[in-house]
């Protein structure tokens, strides 16, 4: 993935506008620094409202900046308190829950976020040994997931402050309503 670099007043200008928004400066530059000019609609109407600890159903394009518009404010929450196993992002794709871990990685890298990708088509034992290191952040399928709670010895979601069912619509279209049942039991 190519990063576009942003000039200097691009950078501010950018990192002006997510501070507007209630982002920390260090995430706002975090975001710029990913060649982010400006936030996104879904950004605007969503970050807000997610800083304030509402709840949130966001509609919006694919590439119009949904993980950047739940990340931040998710990595923001983790800063002012820091605790492991804080959030889970559920996807409905191995590929998709790899890309918002990445993003999620590269918002967080300035303050040492740890993510876990529980997808299948990778090693069961390899992602309990990442589990093992107390992620902050997982993001995964929800089988895999359902997996890795039922069958990785210390894994579970008690204390987990954030929940974000990325694409609700096609996981629950994907009849993985049972795994989701479970994972919010």
């Amino acid at each position: 993935m190519v990063v576009p670099q942003l000039t200097g007043k691009e950078r501010e200008d950018a990192v002006s506008a997510f501070v507007k928004l209630g982002v920390c400066q260090q995430l706002a530059e975090a975001a710029a620094t990913l060649g982010w000019k400006a936030p996104t609609s879904i950004q605007e109407q969503a970050i807000p409202q997610l800083l304030d600890g509402k709840d949130v159903i966001g509609l919006a394009q694919t590439g119009s900046g949904k993980t950047g518009a739940f990340s931040l404010p998710i990595l923001q929450a983790l800063m002012d308190k820091p605790q492991e196993l804080f959030a889970l992002v559920l996807s409905p794709t191995r590929e998709l829950a790899i890309q918002i871990a990445e993003q999620v990685e590269a918002l967080g890298s300035g303050i040492g976020v740890r993510c876990a990708v529980l997808v299948g088509g990778i090693d069961m034992m390899a992602q309990a040994i990442s589990l093992a290191k107390r992620p902050h952040v997982i993001v995964g399928t929800p089988g895999r997931v359902v997996d890795h709670l039922s069958n990785t010895k210390g894994f579970n979601l008690k204390a987990l402050k954030h929940l974000v069912l990325d694409e609700a619509d096609k996981l629950l279209d994907m009849d993985f309503e049972a795994e989701i049942d479970q994972i919010l039991k």
